[in-house]
């Protein structure tokens, strides 16, 4: 393929540099500027060497340059993408929010990435979102009479940007309400741990699901599905312990090992979702190179 689309990223922390490396095999997409604030920021330096467009003026590098880029990441944090996105979207720009902000349509590839195609700001709601939200999605459709669904995220300290420690309040709604949405469930909570084990962990998340007479072959079943989807784009994700059934909940382990693109593989909870926003990125870029139309969700 002779010509790419190109995207612009914002914000030059683990999250953007991932990302950016994450482009460099696409077939599809190609990084057209990389920007942020801080000069001495180590995926400025990684950009550089890759001779990748660089700037430290944050989103007025788009500005200057509106034809840098179609479709932009942003990598920064919740508070500054309230500010980015009145002006992105002015620019015409199809924007993927790696904030927990919450002002763009939540989106989940694997449940409803081709109703977010057409909207202007698509939110990946949260690490611990893109993990557990499936498979409390796959356990909800067989029980929709599910009384409370609790998710708790475990990620390695060390991979807990200055970005996902400041927005952890933030994380936390933003799961719980993402919970809620794909699996109508209005009883939810989400707990993230952060934990400072060396050597670190991998990213472990735990569903528990509190179901009356639940129907084990089917959940099982149920979840299998969810999880061959969801390695379609995330390789590293599997279920580590499938449902079981005690004390009256139900109970499921998942884990998600990185790809090692530019953060460590134990930094599971920032892989799935930079691989989930090139996901949406690269479909987005064929339905407009196609010059298709983009449609109403489905769900797998």
């Amino acid at each position: 393929m002779s010509e790419k689309i190109k995207v612009g990223i914002i914000g030059t922390g683990n999250i953007g540099t991932d990302i950016l490396m994450k482009l460099r095999r696409s077939d599809i997409l190609e990084c057209g500027i990389f920007t942020g604030r801080n000069p001495d920021s180590a995926g400025i330096a990684v950009a550089d060497k890759l001779g990748v467009p660089t700037s430290i003026k944050s989103i007025k590098a788009i500005q200057d340059n509106p034809g840098c880029c179609d479709i932009v990441f942003d990598a920064t944090s919740a508070s500054v993408h309230m500010e980015n996105i009145p002006i992105l979207k002015d620019m015409g720009k199809f924007v993927i929010d790696m904030t927990p902000s919450r002002t763009g349509k939540m989106c989940v590839p694997v449940l409803n990435l081709e109703e977010c195609l057409g909207e202007p700001d698509v939110n990946l709601v949260t690490c611990g979102g893109q993990a557990t939200v499936p498979v409390a999605y796959a356990i909800s459709r067989v029980h929709p009479e599910t009384k409370y669904m609790e998710i708790v995220a475990t990620i390695a300290s060390k991979s807990a940007g200055a970005g996902t420690r400041d927005n952890i309040d933030e994380f936390t709604q933003t799961t719980r309400d993402a919970l809620t949405e794909f699996t109508g469930i209005k009883n939810t909570k989400a707990i993230i741990v952060l934990n400072p084990a060396e050597p670190p962990i991998t990213m472990h998340n735990t569903i528990y699901s509190l179901i009356d007479c639940p129907d084990m072959d089917r959940i099982r079943k149920s979840v299998h599905e969810m999880e061959q989807n969801i390695k379609k784009y995330v390789p590293g994700f599997k279920i580590v312990m499938e449902p079981v059934y005690e004390n009256g909940r139900v109970t499921t382990i998942l884990e998600v090992t990185g790809l090692g693109d530019y953060l460590p593989k134990y930094s599971g909870n920032l892989d799935i979702i930079t691989c989930a926003a090139i996901e949406i990125a690269e479909n987005y870029a064929k339905k407009k190179m196609a010059g298709g139309s983009f449609g109403k969700s489905y769900v797998i």
